[in-house]
């Protein structure tokens, strides 16, 4: 269908996290949106969108369409027709599909998914003669570094895991590719995305909320042992007191002093839809927290949520622990991913975000917040009973 000038968007990603609460956004703003994707097994595209729009509350109306397209072929696997008409009506691209995976044994996929699916999504836009290309990249792009990261290109040649380099490497793709079509391009860069900081509403539950619940199965787990008797969780000293709390001796540590750059997922639409209607052309933006909260604020918030307490967190160089009780053992293997974002020491500068936005910055990451965010992750069991499956 088509839309109204400057109001018609394309749309991938949408039944990710970032994409399904950016089309919403999208949808509430009046937009026209036609969103690119795959069906998930015999689920159809526009039936997961359905989904979606139900769990968000929302009616798109004539504001919503799906296209089933396939990114690892020539015109994204449409017939000449379909795909003519589709350019006919491109308006503005939002690319924000992508595999989230840190995991080095899954670089082929993301680097297939991230870096190597690109071409076809950058040939429609080249055909279309597209408004604008924004790219959801990450923050952390930028690899690893220490100090100020700016709102420039990547120079970087060392990443933390294959999702920071699958992201850094695309963005370069795009950026080449868009300079030689002439389709101006913004580069979007968010941080670690949470809920919703009203509502606590997300779709995925990684990332701070995968630390968490780490601690929540490691708490289960002693909590059960000490009601059976418990002598191996004595042993180590761990203990129930007298109102039920858990005593949780798990030292967390970490190489140095830093911060956790966290936005609530309601901040992130808002500042790309702030991006989308008032932007120039060929820009980068940091959608990122000015006054990130620590580590150990967020051990505190755990502890206080979960009805722990026990845990510290510990600095040396090497960022392990050399005798280990049970509890270390397995919170480091399960929170070994995330580590190099638990005690981050890159600031990211926003100065063009902020001029765009006017000054606005993610709210403060209150115990609130992080209070509603976890009690809707616990309550859908951590994504299980979320009914969005597909």
């Amino acid at each position: 269908m088509q839309g109204e000038s400057g109001r018609s968007i394309i749309l991938t990603g949408a039944t990710g996290f970032l994409g399904a609460f950016l089309m919403a956004g999208l949808l509430e703003r009046g937009y026209q949106v036609t969103v690119l994707g795959r069906p998930s097994g015999d689920i159809r595209l526009s039936d997961r969108l359905t989904r979606l729009t139900r769990w968000f509350n929302i009616d798109p109306g004539e504001k919503l369409a799906a296209i089933e397209a396939d990114f690892s072929k020539k015109h994204l696997g449409l017939d000449d027709k379909a795909y003519g008409d589709l350019c006919a009506d491109a308006g503005k691209i939002i690319h924000c599909a992508s595999d989230t995976s840190f995991a080095e044994r899954n670089r082929d996929r993301v680097m297939n998914t991230n870096v190597e699916s690109l071409p076809s999504l950058l040939d429609f836009a080249a055909d279309s003669r597209a408004e604008h290309l924004y790219y959801v990249s990450t923050a952390y792009a930028c690899g690893r570094c220490d100090g100020i990261c700016m709102e420039t290109p990547v120079t970087a040649r060392s990443f933390n895991n294959v999702y920071e380099e699958s992201k850094a490497q695309a963005e370069e793709v795009i950026r080449r590719s868009c300079e030689d079509s002439g389709v101006p391009l913004s580069i979007l860069r968010p941080s670690i995305v949470y809920g919703h900081s009203k509502t606590g509403k997300a779709l995925k539950f990684n990332a701070l909320y995968y630390c968490v619940k780490s601690i929540s199965v490691i708490r289960d787990i002693f909590v059960n042992d000490l009601r059976q008797g418990g002598g191996k969780s004595g042993k180590w000293g761990f203990f129930l007191d007298d109102d039920g709390v858990l005593y949780l001796p798990l030292r967390i540590h970490l190489p140095n002093r830093g911060s956790v750059n966290l936005i609530p997922v309601d901040y992130f639409v808002e500042t790309v839809l702030c991006i989308i209607e008032h932007s120039g052309t060929n820009e980068i933006y940091h959608i990122t927290c000015g006054d990130p909260p620590d580590i150990m604020t967020l051990a505190e918030y755990s502890q206080r949520f979960l009805g722990v307490r026990g845990i510290r967190v510990l600095w040396n160089q090497s960022g392990k622990i050399t005798d280990p009780n049970p509890a270390e053992e397995l919170f480091e293997r399960l929170f070994e991913p995330y580590r190099p974002y638990l005690s981050d020491n890159r600031i990211f500068d926003r100065s063009r975000t902020h001029g765009i936005t006017h000054g606005v910055s993610a709210p403060p990451f209150t115990y609130e917040i992080f209070e509603n965010c976890m009690a809707y992750a616990v309550a859908c069991e951590w994504g299980k009973a979320a009914g969005l499956s597909g």
